[in-house]
Order: structure tokens, then sequence, then C-alpha cells
């Protein structure tokens, strides 16, 4: 369905281009779940925008790369195809909820909008499909909530409208920027069993944009995770959780709190801080942080290889060395 190719998004600056995006290629299938991870700044969500043709150009430029939506360019594509393209074809929800809704119009008014404008349908068919959808996403009385402005929506509600609104043209592609940020824990639980109800029912395919692990181990069927600006890893949920090929991806999980009983370790913080895109470290983007870095890493820039069936990682180290880095790792740490 989509297919992304040597995409390169720049941004000019007074100091220089920023390299936000560097080379990432990646593909979606129908009716799959892809999950993007990574830090803030890795280039998660100036990806996702790239796919929608949303990043104000200028200072965005786009050096080099293909988005393929059903074999067209979307680099290519004129203001107007973007336009029938973008929430009938493709859908988004945007990280806040609170900014992306228009606080001067109701929440009804919003989503009716959006079906007009890409469907030919009357005002009273858009309406009944607007409360449609708001009962889909679970917004209890939805003829009264129509007619609410977000301001009177919970947080948990206007992310839920959001949803409403990115699904009301029944998008064969929706992409979640972050989309349970800020959000309490029941909340989000109920949020993504309400996203994976709505996929089966619609057939889409999800783009999981995330830095919360614990989402993407949930519902993503592929994972890619991105570090200063490109993939440094890329396969299938089970093979980056319990067999991480790329050191970043392995202490991106050493982060994360087990709460498992009787497992109460320290929390292993990712030192350092991600690179500066104006000046990106020599060789290994990640090896001024990296715990198992050699002397080469400081020469070495490793592509992106397929190291094992389906799950590749750019990293000069072996299976066998990575697995044997983290052993050296945890037995240090008297772990077993």
């Amino acid at each position: 369905m989509l297919e992304v190719k040597s995409l390169s998004v720049h941004f000019s600056t007074a100091d220089g281009d920023v390299k936000a995006v560097d080379n990432v290629s990646f593909s979606i299938k129908p009716g799959e779940t892809l999950g993007i991870v990574g830090e803030s700044g890795s280039g998660k969500s100036v990806t996702a925008l790239s796919i929608m043709q949303l990043n104000a150009s200028p200072p965005c430029n786009y050096p080099s790369g293909e988005i393929l939506f059903k074999g067209k360019d979307l680099l290519k594509a004129k203001e107007k195809e973007l336009q029938k393209i973008r929430g009938n074809d493709i859908a988004m929800i945007f990280q806040d909820p609170m900014t992306s809704l228009n606080p001067v119009f109701t929440v009804g008014s919003q989503i009716i909008e959006s079906i007009r404008k890409h469907q030919n349908v009357s005002k009273k068919e858009a309406k009944r499909r607007a409360i449609e959808m708001l009962t889909d996403v679970g917004i209890a009385h939805p003829e009264k909530r129509m007619k609410e402005y977000p301001h009177q929506y919970s947080g948990g509600m206007r992310q839920r409208a959001m949803i409403a609104m990115a699904l009301s043209c029944n998008p064969k592609l929706l992409i979640a920027d972050e989309p349970t940020t800020a959000l309490d824990v029941t909340i989000q639980a109920q949020l993504l069993e309400l996203m994976q109800n709505l996929q089966e029912k619609y057939g889409m395919a999800i783009i999981m944009i995330t830095h919360d692990l614990g989402v993407v181990a949930r519902i993503a069927d592929r994972i890619l995770v991105m570090y200063g600006g490109t993939i440094v890893e890329k396969g299938k949920t089970l093979d980056i959780f319990y067999e991480p090929l790329m050191p970043y991806s392995w202490s991106l999980m050493q982060s994360i709190p087990n709460p498992q009983p009787g497992k109460r370790e320290k929390l292993v913080p990712v030192p350092g801080q991600p690179p500066n895109l104006l000046h990106l470290p020599e060789g290994c983007r990640f090896q001024p942080r990296c715990p198992f870095a050699r002397e080469e890493c400081k020469k070495i820039n490793p592509p992106l290889t397929e190291k094992t069936s389906g799950h590749s990682a750019s990293c000069i180290l072996t299976p066998e060395e990575i697995k044997d880095e983290i052993s050296k790792f945890k037995r240090g740490r008297g772990v077993i």
C-alpha cells in the first residue's frame, strides 16, 4: 500500500541543513500495523508528516527519495491531488488533540466538514455518519456531544474525537503520531483496544509512532527503530523485543521498568544526549552513547543490513557478539 524509498528530509537553517530524516526506506501492507519508535528528535514525526506532505516548505526540502502510495509518488503530487488523499485515503491522528481540534467550532461540525470535504454526501448523511463514528469510538450520548466544543471534552474524549474524525472517510492508511501521549494508562489501554477493533472493522493499515515500547509491543506486527534521523533496526515485533541486534534498541528496553514481581532491578538509562543533526558524529551515530562501542565504531557508519531472516540492523557486531555483550553486561550487574 505504501512504500517509502530512500527518503531524506532536510530543514534549511542559518547554521546549515538539519538532516531530520536521512535515507529512510520501509513499506506497509494493507491491514498491517507498523510501529516506529525512538527518542524525541529521532525523525519519527517528520517522517509521518512527510507522508502527508504537511512539513512547511520552506524550510523543508526533500533532496532524495520517493513516497509511493498505491504506486503514486506523493512527493511529486500537486496540492489538489494531495487534498483528495489527505483525510480520505490517508488519515492522521496528531499528538495533541487540543491543538488539532478547532476550539471555536463544535466537534460534530468538524467531523461533518471532514466527511463532506471528501465524500459526495448530503449534510444529513454526513451528520448520521459523524454520530455513527462517535458511537464507534465509545463516546456516550453522541447526538448531544456533537454539539459540544473541544474544551468540554476530557483529554481521552478529545483523542477519541480525533480518531472518529480520522476514520470518518474509511481511510486505507491511518498514521497515529503518539496518540496515547499525556493520557493515563487506563485510557491508553482503551484507545489501543479501540484502534485494534476499528482496524479489524475497516481493514486499514496503521503506522503507530511512539516512544512508548509498551504500546508497540501490544499492537505492532513489525517495528522500525529510528535514531539520529535514520532507521537503525527493523524486524518483527517479537524479534526486536527478544533478540535485539542493535545496541540502541536494547538500551531503550533497559530503561523500561519491569512490572514482574521479584524483578526489582535498577533502570539503566541511555547515557548522553541524542546527536546534533547539524553535526552528526563520525562513524556510527550511536557510538558516543553505546555500551558496546569498539574503536572501529568511530570510523565506520554501518548500513542497515539483514542480520537474520527478516531482521535488519545497522551495527558492525554480529548477532552472536551482541548476545555475548548483553550477557557480559548482565553478569556485571549481577543479573542472570
